[in-house]
């Protein structure tokens, strides 16, 4: 089985992630890891942290001469914030220069943090609930894509939609896959007038002290048919994507496929038509409103999939809140935040696709090594060309 866990802190020494299952023999590049960081910290809108902070993963397990061995493998991202803290967050010592959080901030995880771990201040509880944690995921993300793409399997995103603004025609794979290739990042839509409009709406943001949220779209393409399964509700595919997907930080929602206009349309609308080409002997559908995934199985089209993302908690014009110390109305408390992180969230998305997908993987076609994988998918393969 493919698992993960990520430990570390927003300000601590270190990220840590580590991960159990993947085959030996698949290549590993820590620059392509590293590429996958750098694009995690990328947009229009992104704050101060980003300018302090220049991610590098370090292998420290599980790999040797550029590829994995089958052994655990432990990944280190060190925060260079971590000296600006270390006084504040010692791992022992006194805590006289402890920096309280004293003022929870609505949609924020501070106060049913303090409440249920039964703390004085929301500190370690926003320590924890940060989005740095998700540098961690981003690089188990990387290792999951180079597994993935020894089967010819790609996973890209590209942001749907900033505050009110959102693109209103399908995007190809073909023009998400040009905008990967692009040495610098706006807010990662492939329509450059949208683009202009989606940036106007951050701008006003920044202008009123204020933040954005939007929607990003990750696609999947080059995945065989039958990952997942029907038969159990924690077997299924879009379950789990769904699963993976709202776990990032202040995705509220997921879609997959065209699941809000077919939520408003008719059946004869909304499913896709299945046809057949003799000469290939494949099935083929007439289009892809089911977003990849049919009764929990991915069914050979590209896997896509939508989080709706909320406005980040932490605003520079705080809302109403109540000190945790007095109980007095109070407003929430303020710490270095980012406007706008629809782009960035898109590559968090890619990496959690990227992960189910190779455990779904895994699950099926198994192997200690990546030839025994190979060959497992190889013979599947057959068998579904001689359906």
């Amino acid at each position: 089985m493919f698992r993960f866990e990520t430990a570390g802190e927003s300000h601590g020494e270190c990220l840590v992630a580590t991960l159990t299952g993947l085959p030996a023999g698949i290549p590993l590049s820590l620059e392509r890891i590293n590429h996958e960081l750098w694009r995690r910290q990328q947009g229009f809108g992104r704050g101060g942290r980003m300018k302090i902070e220049t991610d590098r993963a370090e292998i420290v397990a599980g790999m040797r001469h550029g590829a994995t061995i089958g052994s655990p493998i432990a990944i280190i991202i060190r925060n260079a914030d971590w000296k600006n803290w270390t006084e504040s967050l010692p791992v022992e010592g006194s805590d006289a220069h402890h920096k309280p959080v004293e003022r929870p901030r609505p949609g924020h995880a501070d106060l049913a943090g303090v409440i249920k771990y039964n703390l004085p201040d929301a500190r370690y509880i926003l320590e924890r609930a940060s989005a740095r944690e998700t540098a961690a995921r981003v690089a188990v993300g990387a290792i999951a894509k180079a597994f993935l793409a020894e089967f010819g399997c790609s996973v890209l995103s590209h942001v749907v939609a900033v505050g009110r603004y959102q693109m209103q025609r399908p995007v190809a794979w073909d023009e998400i896959e040009a905008l990967s290739l692009k040495p610098d990042v706006l807010l990662g839509c492939v329509d450059a007038q949208e683009e202009a409009r989606m940036k106007e709406v951050v701008d006003e943001a920044y202008r009123t002290g204020d933040t954005v949220g939007g929607v990003f779209e990750v696609v999947a393409r080059g995945v065989p048919v039958g990952l997942g399964s029907h038969i159990a509700w924690d077997a299924r595919l879009d379950g789990k994507l769904a699963q993976a997907i709202v776990s990032i930080q202040a995705v509220k929602g997921v879609a997959i496929g065209a699941a809000e206009e077919g939520s408003s349309d008719f059946g004869s609308k909304v499913q896709d038509t299945i046809h057949y080409r003799k000469p290939e002997r494949e099935f083929f559908r007439g289009d892809n409103r089911a977003g990849g995934v049919e009764g929990g199985m991915s069914n050979g089209q590209e896997i896509r999939a939508r989080g709706f993302l909320k406005p980040i908690s932490t605003l520079r014009r705080p809302l109403e809140s109540v000190d945790l110390v007095t109980r007095d109305p109070a407003l929430a408390a303020y710490e270095r935040s980012d406007i706008c992180v629809v782009p960035a969230a898109g590559v968090i998305g890619e990496a959690m696709v990227a992960i189910v997908l190779a455990q779904a993987f895994l699950e099926k076609f198994g192997g200690d090594s990546l030839g025994e994988t190979k060959r497992n998918y190889t013979g599947y393969l057959e068998q579904v060309r001689n359906y």
